[in-house]
């Protein structure tokens, strides 16, 4: 007979994971508690703009991504970003200044202190770290200085995580980061030396290029769904709930009852499991519960034509310790095709975080008006007046991976063999960028025979 797979949650992961069990044979089934597919992929073409309400592009940083969109083939196209995505601004004192790619410009930079850059030269031989609890920031210090924290790694992980580095745990958040130290002893050394290895063709599709789709990423959610087929995706499931009964599971909610499934795949926040799963035990779904998010702020604006200074750039991030309103800012007709006018402007604009919650709070017009003071002030907008400006909110935007990560894990895992078929997956562990939902999705699918 064959296995019934039931797959929660047809955001980018959970479809992923019904894409290659359905290639593999397995009858599988989706079940998803909105009206659509995608979760918080959601692509908008309105008045000449094509913007994204949610995660606006992905990196290719595993090859699962591209080997997936090479499988999907003509349903949908890949878009890379131009070269302009190669710059990133960053905001001190009263302007932007490019954050520094090469030896000659980190010495010239006015972003960190002359002290860290003479400093940095140590850098390949201090000791790793031994704490696997240790926090982002500290490592920071600890390798590079004040400085850098401030002034690189503070707005790289607002733009990724819109997160506090004092928080956030290496180990879990940054893993390859982490590896790098612990495996090479080195950031510096150990990049020089992992970018000599030989790489096999199937590592060298992890390009680390960024990208979106061409006619945004709904192109790459819609080739999934497409594949996976309609009749295997039930959508409007709000009131779900699942059984464990001699090692079957059953999925109801009020109006239906339906098939027993030998084997459940929940890809869904950690927030909602206890609902989902009311026979898991309230001690080990605690420890999932204690994973904090990011509440964020999404405000996209378009311009049929941009009166600002010139936005050659991937976009921009703001060091938590300049003290503004806004996290950065994303460029993004600047280096994707056809998402704004031409002469046009796209931008996506974000608020909020872990460190700004309150944020999300915020009335439309109060939002509006710390955006409109944001952009006049850092990019020179002389009137204000845009084409285009959407407003979205998210509760539980980013995962953010802190010092609960270790207990968070073991829970998971213990739960996973307690309950066979059961395997729980989704950004409460894993990642939680687009290929490491991607990559993710792909090795549930290959974990079920």
């Amino acid at each position: 007979m064959s296995k019934k797979v039931a797959v929660i949650g047809a955001g980018l992961t959970g479809l992923t994971t019904a894409y290659y069990l359905k290639k593999k044979g397995i009858d599988v089934q989706v079940f998803e508690k909105s009206d659509r597919v995608g979760g918080v992929i959601q692509t908008v073409e309105k008045d000449g703009f094509m913007y994204e309400n949610g995660p606006s592009t992905g990196v290719l940083g595993h090859p699962e991504a591209a080997a997936l969109i090479e499988e999907l083939g003509d349903a949908c196209e890949l878009e890379i970003a131009d070269e302009d995505a190669k710059f990133r601004w960053i905001w001190k004192g009263d302007r932007w200044h490019a954050l520094p790619s090469g030896l000659m410009g980190g010495i010239k930079t006015p972003l960190f202190s002359w002290y860290d850059k003479f400093r940095i030269l140590g850098e390949p031989f201090r000791k790793p770290g031994t704490d696997p609890n240790e926090s982002l920031a500290g490592l920071v210090r600890r390798r590079m200085g004040e400085s850098f924290l401030k002034y690189a790694v503070d707005p790289f992980i607002l733009g990724i995580y819109s997160g506090d580095p004092e928080k956030l745990v290496t180990k879990y958040a940054l893993p390859k980061l982490y590896n790098l130290e612990q495996k090479y002893g080195s950031f510096i050394g150990g990049s020089i030396k992992k970018s000599k290895e030989p790489k096999t063709d199937w590592d060298k599709k992890a390009t680390r290029e960024v990208f979106s789709m061409k006619g945004g990423l709904k192109s790459l959610i819609n080739a999934l769904a497409d594949s996976i087929g309609e009749e295997r995706i039930t959508l409007n499931q709000t009131d779900l709930q699942i059984v464990h009964s001699k090692g079957k599971y059953q999925i109801s909610n009020k109006s239906n009852q339906f098939k027993e499934f030998d084997q459940v795949i929940s890809t869904v926040g950690g927030y909602a499991l206890r609902t989902l799963f009311p026979f898991l035990p309230s001690a080990e779904i605690e420890k999932i519960e204690a994973m904090p998010y990011a509440k964020v702020v999404q405000v996209s604006v378009g311009y049929n034509k941009w009166n600002g200074i010139p936005i050659k750039a991937f976009g921009g991030l703001i060091p938590f310790h300049e003290n503004r309103d806004i996290l950065g800012v994303l460029f993004l007709s600047t280096f994707l095709k056809n998402r704004a006018p031409k002469g046009g402007a796209l931008l996506s604009t974000f608020l909020g975080g872990v460190r700004k919650p309150q944020m999300v709070d915020l009335t439309d017009d109060e939002i509006v008006a710390l955006v409109e003071k944001e952009m006049k002030s850092m990019l020179g907008l002389t009137k204000w007046q845009p084409d285009l400006l959407v407003i979205n909110r998210y509760q539980h935007a980013i995962p953010q991976y802190g010092k609960e990560s270790a207990d968070r894990l073991k829970a998971i895992e213990k739960m996973e063999s307690t309950y066979a078929g059961l395997l729980l997956g989704g950004n409460i562990r894993g990642g939680i960028g687009m290929a490491d939902r991607i990559r993710q999705g792909r090795m549930l699918a290959e974990t079920i025979e």
